[in-house]
């Protein structure tokens, strides 16, 4: 099957970011035809400027629109896409040159009409941001959901780095208007269309992340919150799995409790387990800081996702409200 490719970017407020994207697509080492859509959404800091600069040496279309929200933003740039098959990108990601190389060749292999590529940590990010991004794709964390290719059960691609064929765009009719939680909710309907999905482990972004640990505990929360709505739009998705970090951390308040009674085994296994993550994380990254900070990332991370996670399941089964009710900020009008 001949693929042209159309790569959608929505962007909003972060024009040195996107420059660097820009940079990285220049770069490919695809041989064939492929185009760039930057959709502005509604920013008060535009990327015209930047997105100009790359007019001779990309085929470069720039959208501005009003502010609606991620997924709003991808629907909008796929309806004016030339290409028959998307790869949707966040801002803040980098390409290796060989990207769109391994992506060609895997679909061309096996054909899919969606895929997902993993994300990894760029030799020039913070500790802080590869600290992150170990706790975010670490299967000893996150199962590998995110793209480790011991994933856990279907692979769910994620937009920070994700292709969709225009036809399988159409028929499930785009994203939602929910976030965090746009790209598990189109997977969902993906494979509720007959479409398959796969994960194309050579197709991978170094995903920057440009956030702090407020920001990250935030983002983690708001993950959280959405598993549950997600659960109850799609019977039949929801996994105990999904329940790991809430029963992590109400086991170690549990541990606690009877260390301080000269029971020691249950807080034992956490120090094995943590153990066990700054092991790994060293070995990844060969620093004893970005270890550390794993260490600290993993917390933030089962705390904020486990949190949300109970909240909403209470809220959701049990208030009579809609999600858009109980949880307005999740959704975009």
């Amino acid at each position: 099957m001949k693929l042209f490719f159309s790569f959608i970017i929505p962007v909003y407020n972060r024009p040195d970011e996107i420059r660097e994207l820009l940079e990285s697509l220049a770069e490919q080492t695809y041989e064939n035809a492929f185009e760039v859509v930057i959709v502005e959404d509604g920013s008060t800091t535009s990327a015209e400027h930047e997105v100009s600069l790359f007019q001779d040496r990309l085929q470069i279309t720039y959208l501005p629109k009003p502010n609606s929200g991620p997924g709003a933003s991808r629907n909008y740039g796929m309806e004016r896409a030339k290409g028959n098959y998307f790869i949707v990108l966040d801002s803040d990601c980098i390409l290796p040159p060989q990207y769109l190389v391994e992506a060609d060749k895997a679909l061309q292999e096996h054909f899919v009409h969606c895929y997902g590529g993993p994300d990894a940590a760029h030799p020039s990010f913070s500790l802080v941001q590869k600290a992150i991004n170990y706790a975010m794709t670490s299967i000893w964390t996150t199962g590998g959901i995110r793209g480790g290719k011991k994933a856990i059960g279907k692979f769910q691609p994620r937009s920070f780095n994700m292709g969709i064929s225009k036809e399988a765009f159409q028929t499930v009719g785009g994203y939602g208007k929910i976030h965090p939680g746009e790209d598990p909710d189109l997977t969902m309907r993906i494979w509720n269309n007959g479409y398959e999905t796969r994960l194309i482990p050579d197709a991978f972004v170094y995903h920057k992340r440009r956030i702090d640990w407020k920001k990250f505990y935030i983002q983690v929360n708001k993950f959280g919150m959405v598993r549950p709505i997600l659960n109850k739009w799609h019977p039949g998705t929801a996994k105990v799995t999904y329940w790991f970090p809430t029963l992590f951390c109400l086991g170690f308040l549990v541990s606690l409790v009877l260390f301080a009674i000269d029971i020691l085994a249950p807080l034992g296994l956490y120090g094995c387990y943590f153990a066990l993550v700054f092991i790994d994380a060293l070995l990844k990254n060969r620093s004893v800081a970005i270890a550390l900070l794993s260490f600290l990332a993993v917390w933030i991370q089962f705390i904020g996702y486990g949190y949300g996670f109970l909240k909403s399941v209470i809220l959701i089964n049990f208030s009579g409200k809609t999600a858009e009710q109980v949880f307005p900020k999740l959704f975009f009008k």
